[in-house]
């Protein structure tokens, strides 16, 4: 079962795990980027750099999942899509706190939730980024 395949603020538990695995994938995949593009000193810098990154997405995905899922809950407005603005400004919030700064943290906000609003205003009305392949 997937992330949309679960109704709006049901089963929190399942919809962070997922989410956080999401992610978790998205944080290994850029940090090997990461490492190619700027080859640390050694193998332990790399091994702390991928671990630094991974963990950070991973902890944002959770962020993002309970959040958007416990505010669905909350505000007894499961379909709306500013709980997912919540959700991905919370998760916004936390890479501010975790690079110490408050500019980060502000901007991360206003970004991550302003994609995860349009990205669930996207699916309720079934916008297409891609359309099938002309033949």
């Amino acid at each position: 079962m997937g992330y949309w395949d679960i109704p709006e603020g049901t089963d929190c538990v399942e919809k962070t795990w997922i989410a956080t695995k999401l992610a978790t994938a998205l944080g290994l995949v850029g940090s090997a980027y990461h490492i190619v593009a700027f080859q640390p000193d050694s193998a332990v810098a790399a091994l702390q750099r991928a671990t630094n990154s991974t963990v950070t997405m991973a902890a944002m995905g959770a962020i993002f999942g309970m959040t958007t899922c416990l505010s669905a809950q909350a505000r007894e407005a499961p379909d709306d899509p500013l709980n997912y603005f919540i959700g991905g400004c919370a998760s916004g919030i936390f890479l501010g706190a975790r690079t110490h700064s408050a500019i980060t943290g502000t901007s991360a906000c206003l970004g991550l939730g302003t994609l995860a609003f349009f990205t669930k205003v996207g699916k309720m009305e079934g916008w297409k980024l891609a359309g099938p392949p002309k033949l």
